[in-house]
């Protein structure tokens, strides 16, 4: 009797958690991943075409990586055996190496599904190299961390890496819908949707939320105010989609515009409580560091970058110090919106001429034909002047003596007004004087 002998018992799903009670039986029963499942997509092309590879799923928790293992192996009519890199070592490796190899000179195949393969150190991963290049055993591992760090080259380069993406909403809602008829619990659209905020994209986290506040149902249903008892979090109105999800950010934008710190922090800790995408309020603090503040503090946008960063890295909750702190930093800058409107007038004029030839002064000549045609005559070299000023015109002649660019009396972008100035009245005298 050994792995590959052991039959599927039936045994009472009673008693188990709901995720593993809802584990999808078929790959069409499976939610998510359409980018590499859906019809036509890699994955799903080489499952269908039994083509299948050694493979690394690269994902946050909760999106399925086990299940679409189990799915592909089953898909594939190929022995499964799952492997924990926290309870297996170099000896149960090669045991089941051994079975795997016996079984494929019997017509069978092995699917080796690695689950965190990143705890795995180097000799551990190594171990599997000979088996996985001689077609013994198709590997499948699964990981949290970036398997570029976490992966050694050897087995990465012998392995087609998919990335998987945590679930959507609408993706979450379709799971709890199920686990709410297997529980044969009721609850409103608005219900589920607010479990699957605060779920975060874990489908193992909403099945578990659903089982918490199943247990404090109504008379069969999940009410809003079971919710916020079970999870001790207000249920808020907020549709990340829609309105009231613009209505929001559009809130903590203006607040930080207007220097208004208090209210600014209210409407991110609102959208926070209400399971925002962190990255998306990232995103969205890192947009008014370039838009609001732009040169009155370019810092701003260092600040702004590395708050993202920090809560990427340190996730929720202590990554949501990172994004206060920099909604902090923004309020309280000098604002200026020079550079966003210098660049509209930059657009705009581009788009209302005809596309003007580059001055020749500032062509390179590549060729001695080139050189020929005229192309860099009249250009000079900035460093060769003092100050590194010239005056020699860089827009085309059409557009000469244009001003996109009318920095604010604010932060540093005072200081620069006062350059520009200077630059700019220096070579309109140098200009007169030749």
């Amino acid at each position: 009797m050994n792995l590959f002998d052991q039959e599927e018992v039936p045994q009472s799903t009673q008693g188990r958690p709901l995720a593993e009670r809802l584990r999808p039986q078929t790959l069409d029963e499976f939610i998510g991943q359409e980018h590499i499942l859906g019809p036509g997509k890699p994955l799903r092309m080489q499952i269908e075409r039994d083509q299948l590879n050694s493979m690394i799923l690269w994902g946050p928790p909760g999106v399925g990586k086990t299940t679409l293992a189990s799915l592909i192996a089953k898909a594939t009519k190929a022995d499964f055996i799952p492997f924990s890199a926290v309870m297996s070592g170099i000896k149960e490796i090669k045991g089941v190496m051994v079975e795997a190899e016996r079984n494929r000179s019997m017509g069978r195949r092995t699917v080796i599904f690695v689950d965190e393969i990143h705890r795995f150190n180097k000799a551990q991963q190594d171990a599997f190299l000979p088996y996985v290049e001689r077609g013994d055993v198709t590997l499948i591992g699964a990981t949290t961390e970036n398997p570029s760090f976490e992966v050694v080259g050897a087995l990465l380069s012998r392995s087609r890496t998919y990335i998987l993406r945590a679930l959507t909403v609408p993706e979450l809602v379709t799971l709890l819908r199920r686990g709410a008829e297997m529980l044969e619990v009721r609850a409103s659209d608005d219900v589920l949707e607010q479990m699957a905020l605060f779920s975060n994209g874990d489908g193992r986290s909403a099945y578990n939320l659903l089982e918490l506040v199943a247990s404090a149902a109504v008379d069969g249903e999940i009410t809003p105010q079971a919710l916020e008892d079970s999870t001790q979090r207000k249920m808020l109105l907020y549709d990340k989609g829609g309105e009231e999800h613009y209505n929001l950010v559009s809130a903590l934008h203006k607040s930080v515009r207007s220097s208004d710190v208090d209210a600014a922090l209210y409407w991110l800790a609102r959208m926070m409580e209400s399971g925002e995408d962190r990255m998306y309020l990232a995103r969205r603090l890192v947009r008014m560091a370039v838009e609001d503040i732009g040169m009155a503090d370019p810092k701003a946008l260092e600040q702004a970058v590395a708050a993202q960063q920090a809560a990427h890295f340190l996730g929720i909750p202590e990554g949501d110090q990172a994004l206060a702190q920099i909604t902090i930093y923004l309020a309280m800058a000098p604002k200026s919106d020079a550079g966003y409107n210098a660049l509209n007038r930059a657009r705009a004029a581009v788009q209302a001429r005809p596309a003007d030839p580059v001055p020749m002064q500032l062509r390179n000549a590549s060729t001695k034909a080139m050189k020929a045609w005229g192309y860099g005559k009249g250009y000079q070299h900035a460093h060769q002047f003092a100050g590194a000023l010239n005056a020699m015109d860089c827009l085309p002649e059409s557009l000469l003596g244009t001003r996109f660019y009318e920095p604010k009396d604010a932060g540093i972008e005072k200081r620069i007004a006062e350059r520009l100035e200077e630059i700019r009245k220096w070579r309109e005298e140098r200009k007169s004087s030749d």
